[in-house]
């Protein structure tokens, strides 16, 4: 693997933990794609550093758990904001 591409699984690892950021808010801030991420915190990250791997991994596990929440209060802000 590449030393840039090691490098920066290790800084979205270290920002998520630090954060609890999503991976949407995670694509921003690196500049590459959710899927990009998803790869690297999913399926990269276990072979660099299981600590951080498993870390990581509660923390997908939250946000998975909670997605339906979340979807549910963006659906009302959008109509509040509508004003319907």
């Amino acid at each position: 693997m590449n030393k840039n591409i090691k490098s920066r699984i290790l800084e979205e690892a270290d920002y998520m933990i630090r954060t609890r950021d999503t991976v949407r808010v995670l694509a921003e801030v690196f500049h590459v794609s959710k899927s990009t991420i998803h790869k690297d915190l999913k399926y990269r990250l276990e072979s660099l550093d299981k600590q951080r791997y498993e870390q990581v991994n509660d923390i997908l596990k939250y946000h998975r758990e909670v997605r339906h929440l979340r979807g549910g209060q963006s659906t009302k802000k959008k109509y509040l904001n509508l004003g319907i």
